[in-house]
């Protein structure tokens, strides 16, 4: 067999061990921030904290919202089972996922603009109800409702190739340990009420038959989606080293 091919957040978490190996940190020590790494290795910073989050999982680092990121006391437990090891290094780093789903769902929400029937609009209405009364009382079944809404837009379109590809991209998101360690980071929940505005948009273009329409609405969507976990995620203490990043930046996903 061939050899495993790295995927780039991984590439660039072997370049972070290598700038902690070349410099004198002590355990306790707080690492360059996000942006400072982003600089010098010449990526984005989304790639830079999917690195981070990777040795933060495998215990190298610790991650302290508002403050930075240190260099963690050395572990000495016993080393996780294979098939953990498997699935970390298995494992899509989140920003890339959001990326390969804002590619393929807003293709998905222009066709199905086409093919969509009412008894499609009416399920995604009801959806829609129940995220907004799941936001309402504050549980988690929102997200349910947020993955079935973005289902039924697959099944508008009568592909069943489709409606397996991006259920596979939300399978991947619910195994994903990474996915849930940023989710670790992230205590403000006003942004769910903003995915409720989106999904309505996004509604609304594919009751008025849009292509053009449904597949900006999704894309923006998930833009957003990105963006705000972007910012809530942020683990840098603002006062160490002045730099606030803005939306430019937040948009950049790829390094």
């Amino acid at each position: 067999m061939g050899e495993v091919v790295k995927r780039r957040y991984q590439e660039v978490a072997d370049e972070i061990r290598a700038l902690i190996a070349r410099s004198d940190y002590a355990t306790g020590d707080r690492l360059k921030t996000e942006r400072q790494m982003a600089e010098e290795l010449g990526v984005s910073r989304s790639l830079v904290r999917e690195a981070v989050i990777t040795l933060e999982l495998e215990g190298l680092v610790d991650v302290r919202k508002g403050s930075g990121i240190y260099l963690a006391e050395p572990r000495h437990e016993t080393l996780p089972d294979a098939g953990a090891a498997d699935e970390l290094t298995d494992d899509i780093g989140p920003f890339e996922l959001l990326q390969a789903r804002q590619l393929l769902e807003s293709t998905i929400a222009a066709f199905a603009a086409e093919m969509v029937s009412m008894g499609d609009i009416r399920r995604m209405r009801e959806a829609l109800e129940l995220e907004r009364s799941a936001i309402r009382k504050g549980s988690d079944d929102g997200y349910d409702a947020d993955e079935l809404f973005h289902r039924l837009i697959a099944e508008a379109t009568q592909n069943s190739v489709l409606v397996d590809l991006a259920e596979e991209l939300w399978n991947r998101r619910k195994k994903s340990r990474m996915w849930a360690q940023l989710h670790t980071r992230v205590f403000d929940t006003d942004y769910r009420k903003r995915w409720l505005s989106d999904h309505s948009e996004i509604l609304q273009a594919l009751q008025m038959k849009d292509p053009a329409r449904a597949r900006h609405a999704m894309w923006q969507h998930l833009q957003n989606v990105r963006e705000t976990l972007m910012a809530l995620s942020d683990v840098d203490d603002p006062n160490f080293d002045g730099y606030v990043f803005g939306s430019d930046e937040l948009g950049r996903i790829v390094g």
